[in-house]
C-alpha cells in the first residue's frame, strides 16, 4: 500500500478547516498547521489532532511534510509559493491562483524549476454536472455553441465582514475574487480562452467597503459570447450553462440539478445527475500526483489563464473599456 501523502495546512480560517477535513476523508493526513494567530493554531490543532508551527518557516523545514495546503490571504499565495518550492515542497493553492499575471508567472516558474507539484483549487469543474456539459459541448450535442452563461453568489455581503477577506485590495472586484473566479474557470473549461472582455464592479447595497456586484461580458477565441456574474447580496445561486443552436444545458443548484431544452421546446428538462465531493476529489488527485509525479488537472496554466481573466476584468471596471486578454497575458 502506498504511504499516505503528510500535509501541512498553511491559513487555518474556515476554509483551511474543510480543505483539512476533506483531507483526512481521503486517507492521508494533515500533521501541522500554521496560522498567524496561536489561538488559531491551537484550535486547529485540538480539532484535527495535528501539531502546531510556530512560524512557516518552521513548516518549510519540517521534514515531515510533504506538501502544503495554502488557504492564505491572495496577496501571500505568490512568495509563499516560491518560498515553498524553494523548500521541495508541494503546493495546493486555493483560488484565485494569484491577483496579477506576474505574479502568477512567478509561482509557476519557482515550481516549474523545483519539479514539484503544483495544484490551483478550481474544484467547481469537477461537479459531474460540469462534465456533462463539457462532454456535450465537446461532442456537439448543443449544436454550435453560440452563448454561454455562469453566476455564482451568495448573500454573506449582508453580513458585515471583518478580516483580509474584506480588503478591497484582497478581493478587489468584491464577490469576483472568491466566487466569480469559479465561473471564470467553468467557461475556460467549457469553451476554451478569452479573447477580450468588459466588466462593471460596483457598491449598490453598500454593506461593506467591498463591490457587491460584479458582472463580466466576454468573447472567447472559439466565437461565443459568455455573460459571468456575482453578487455578495442576493439569495445562493450557482450555475453555468451553455446555449446551442440544437439545445442548451444547465448545470444549476452547484451540480446538484442538470437540465436539457432542445430545440422547438419550450420548457427545459431535469435530467438525474450525480453529485460528488468536488473539495476531496481535487485533495485526492493532489496527493496522487505527489506520488506518482503525474499533473493536475488544474495546474499553473489553467490557474494562470483564470488570473489573466481576473486580471483583465479588474482593469476594465476601473478603466470602463474593452480590454484585450494578449495584453494581459503579455505582462510579467
Amino acid at each position: 500500500m502506498t504511504e499516505p501523502v503528510r500535509l501541512a495546512s498553511v491559513g487555518l480560517g474556515w476554509w483551511g478547516g474543510r480543505l483539512a477535513e476533506a483531507a483526512r476523508e481521503a486517507g492521508f493526513p494533515v500533521v501541522c498547521g500554521f496560522a498567524r494567530t496561536p489561538s488559531a493554531r491551537e484550535a486547529f490543532a485540538q480539532s484535527h489532532g495535528c501539531r502546531t508551527a510556530a512560524t512557516f518557516d518552521e513548516v518549510l523545514s519540517d521534514p515531515d511534510v510533504e506538501g502544503l495546503l495554502l488557504a492564505t490571504p491572495h496577496s501571500m499565495h505568490v512568495t509563499m509559493i516560491e518560498e515553498a518550492a524553494a523548500a521541495g515542497k508541494h503546493v495546493f493553492v486555493e483560488k484565485p491562483f494569484t491577483l496579477t499575471v506576474a505574479e502568477a508567472k512567478r509561482a509557476v516558474s519557482a515550481v516549474s524549476q523545483a519539479g514539484i507539484v503544483l495544484q490551483v483549487g478550481h474544484n467547481r469543474r469537477r461537479q459531474p454536472g460540469m462534465r456533462r456539459l463539457k462532454s456535450m459541448v465537446d461532442k456537439g450535442e448543443l449544436g454550435m455553441i453560440h452563448h454561454a452563461e455562469a453566476n455564482l453568489s451568495n448573500p454573506r455581503g449582508l453580513n458585515p465582514r471583518s478580516g483580509w477577506r474584506a480588503d478591497p485590495a484582497e478581493s478587489p472586484a468584491g464577490g469576483m475574487t472568491g466566487l466569480g473566479v469559479h465561473m471564470i474557470d467553468n467557461l475556460h473549461y467549457l469553451l476554451g480562452p478569452v479573447a477580450r472582455l468588459s466588466a462593471f464592479s460596483k457598491q449598490i447595497v453598500r454593506v461593506s467597503r467591498l463591490d457587491d456586484a460584479t458582472t463580466i461580458m466576454l468573447e472567447f477565441e472559439s466565437g461565443p459570447l459568455a455573460f459571468i456574474g456575482t453578487s455578495m447580496v442576493i439569495p445562493d445561486v450557482a450555475m453555468t450553462a451553455a446555449f446551442g443552436t440544437e439545445a442548451a444545458a444547465w448545470n444549476d443548484g452547484d451540480g446538484s440539478r442538470f437540465y436539457v431544452q432542445k430545440a422547438g421546446e419550450t420548457e427545459r428538462k431535469e435530467v438525474p445527475v450525480d453529485v460528488l465531493d468536488t473539495v476531496r476529489d481535487e485533495l485526492e488527485e493532489f496527493a496522487r500526483c505527489i506520488r506518482d509525479g503525474e499533473r493536475p488537472e488544474t495546474g499553473g496554466a489553467e490557474g494562470l489563464e483564470a488570473v489573466a481573466v481576473f486580471e483583465a476584468l479588474v482593469e476594465s471596471a476601473a478603466s470602463r473599456r474593452v480590454v484585450e486578454l494578449d495584453e494581459i497575458r503579455s505582462r510579467g
